[in-house]
């Protein structure tokens, strides 16, 4: 049986997860791309970074933007939401405090979800040093729906 999730079910998919599949407009087409994101509870947003490149690029033309997060068990069992937002653009020391926020909260995500210890902030920190800041934005939240199925409920 398939149902629609209320909103604070989305935003619990959207909590417990920190991979998405980005949906942005290039010169009329469609692209989507797989990206590492987390859900600012706080700032109710959802933040990322990306290399200069064709997705930033575009996301500044156009700046409508999709994120779609699953969780699957199997083909009866699974949870889809669907957020759409803006894509916004942070600078200066701002985003490097972001992008600290970020790696920490992915990284407390992957060692609960994965039981793996990882370390981003020194990945982050040799970037910086070296000058080659990655582009840090959020996309804020406009709407958000979900829908689950889950055929053990029947």
């Amino acid at each position: 049986m398939i149902k629609t999730l209320n909103q604070k079910e989305c935003y619990m998919v959207l909590e417990r997860n920190y991979i998405g599949h980005l949906a942005y407009m290039f010169y009329h087409q469609p692209f989507i791309a797989p990206i590492t994101y987390f859900y600012d509870t706080a700032n109710h947003w959802i933040l990322a970074y990306a290399a200069e490149g064709h997705k930033i690029n575009a996301m500044r033309k156009h700046r409508d933007v999709a994120l779609q997060v699953e969780e699957v068990t199997s083909v009866n069992e699974w949870k889809s939401v669907l957020v759409h937002g803006t894509y916004e653009e942070l600078t200066g020391s701002y985003a490097k405090a972001q992008l600290h926020s970020f790696s920490l909260g992915v990284k407390d995500l992957i060692m609960m979800k994965e039981h793996k210890d990882v370390d981003f902030l020194s990945e982050f920190s040799s970037k910086i040093h070296l000058g080659d800041v990655p582009v840090v934005y959020v996309i804020k939240i406009d709407a958000i729906n979900g829908k689950q199925r889950d055929d053990h409920d029947s």
